[in-house]
């Protein structure tokens, strides 16, 4: 098929929150897209808000420049969350994207449309961000590979922040090759972000010779996705590598904490969406200054940014920061500690990347917003600890894909990509009929 019949299917499945009309692949080495909170000249870059309907930027985001000057062309901007607030992008201003396996189904989120063309494009490499597994879970869902490196690894230079200390820029694709290929190239320093100027260099080799699989990541866990688990577990003893059952007791804590840290910086974040400088402008001037400001947020915002905006106001308030965002620091730190602890004997955590197979649309609408906050217990405690992780496809279930999650040490990339390209010459990956 060409080109122009998977942007088709693309549209189908509501992947594009904006893409070019025309695409010359003449003279361009490799098409790649980009998460909408990504800025490109050519594009909008709404972060899939309505407060930002309009708002095309001046520059490029880092490593969209960078992908660029490596000869890539980039074809269009994914749908998401808006913010990057869910697990399974329902919460776009701009339509939902649909999993390529039932469009019945969610692609995850909430880099879901990031998930989605890469699953439906092949050869396609799509730049994801994520905040709390906002890469691995629609990569598990989607059945791609899905690379999130280190903090700092990869300039957020030109990103539409959720959460300064906690969002990292990743990769996600069919094959662990292009992570190989492309990660080097978004990779590096970075002046305009500091937190990229502390990094080692990027080395992409390393070895698995041992994983650790801890008893809290394989808890509530559904019977379908705890089958595949279990015989991907297998799979990596019949290749060698040593599978260790552990406890680490500290990532009960994980959930509580991250979600108190992202919702306080994305409060922050947040605020510059007014209608002075950045989001809709108010035109009633005569209004007083608190409604002049409220109106566009009250109107733009949809309602899981407005909950989250709530809750990290609240967690930053006198008289409850020392109680639960300080305390919710101490836990990070503790996280940090238990994992470097178990780095010590093992080169990597494995747990299924999510505990369930991809939710249908009518179970999520039937979801409280603290049962999808609780969906994330897989995917945040590397994303909290700014830790580099992979989600590869280890397993099928009616169809459906299912992912396994591996964490590293920090700046230990290289040996998540050996384990994802050992992985993959060992188990074979589906994709639907339609887009193969």
């Amino acid at each position: 098929m060409s080109l122009e019949k998977f942007i088709e299917a693309a549209d189908k499945h509501e992947v594009f929150a904006d893409r070019l009309d025309k695409i010359e692949l003449d003279g361009c080495k490799f098409h790649f897209s980009a998460k909408d909170n990504l800025c490109s000249t050519e594009f909008q870059a709404r972060a899939g808000s309505r407060i930002l309907e309009g708002y095309r930027p001046p520059f490029d985001a880092t490593p969209v420049r960078k992908m660029r000057e490596a000869g890539g062309l980039l074809i269009g901007k994914t749908n998401m969350d808006e913010f990057g607030f869910g697990t399974f992008s329902v919460n776009s201003a701009y339509c939902i994207p649909k999993n390529p396996f039932d469009p019945q189904r969610s692609c995850g989120g909430s880099s879901g449309g990031a998930a989605a063309a890469a699953c439906i494009i092949p050869g396609h490499v799509a730049l994801g961000v994520s905040t709390g597994g906002s890469i691995s879970c629609p990569a598990s869902f989607c059945g791609v590979v899905g690379f999130t490196p280190t903090y700092g690894r990869v300039s957020r230079y030109g990103l539409i922040d959720y959460g300064n200390s906690l969002d990292k820029v990743g990769i996600l694709s069919r094959t662990a090759k292009d992570v190989r290929r492309f990660l080097p190239v978004i990779s590096g320093k970075d002046e305009r972000d500091p937190t990229s100027c502390t990094q080692p260099s990027l080395d992409m080799n390393g070895n698995v010779a041992e994983v650790a699989v801890p008893s809290e990541l394989t808890q509530n866990i559904s019977a379908e996705v705890m089958s595949c688990f279990e015989n991907a577990l297998k799979q990596l003893e019949d290749m060698g590598i040593k599978v260790r059952r552990i406890s680490m007791p500290s990532l009960k804590y994980a959930i509580p904490a991250y979600y108190i840290l992202a919702t306080s910086e994305a409060s922050t974040n947040l605020a510059r969406y007014c209608g002075m400088r950045f989001g809709v402008m108010n035109e009633d001037f005569d209004k007083s200054f608190n409604e002049f400001f409220s109106k566009p947020r009250s109107e733009e915002f949809g309602d899981e940014a407005k909950r989250r905006v709530l809750l990290g106001t609240f967690s930053r308030m006198v008289g409850f920061r020392n109680k639960y965002y300080m305390k919710a620091l101490q836990v990070r730190q503790l996280i940090i500690r238990e994992y470097n602890k178990v780095f010590e004997e093992c080169d990597a955590v494995v747990s299924p990347t999510m505990p369930f197979i991809p939710k249908r649309f009518d179970e999520i609408a039937s979801m409280a917003p603290l049962e999808i906050y609780q969906a994330d217990f897989l995917t945040v405690p590397p994303n909290l600890t700014g830790m580099p992780h992979v989600s590869v496809p280890c397993g099928y279930h009616d169809n459906l894909p299912v992912g396994l999650q591996a964490v590293a040490a920090q700046w230990n990339e290289g040996s998540l990509v050996e384990f994802a390209e050992n992985w993959e010459s060992n188990f074979e990956y589906k994709f639907p009929e339609a887009v193969q």
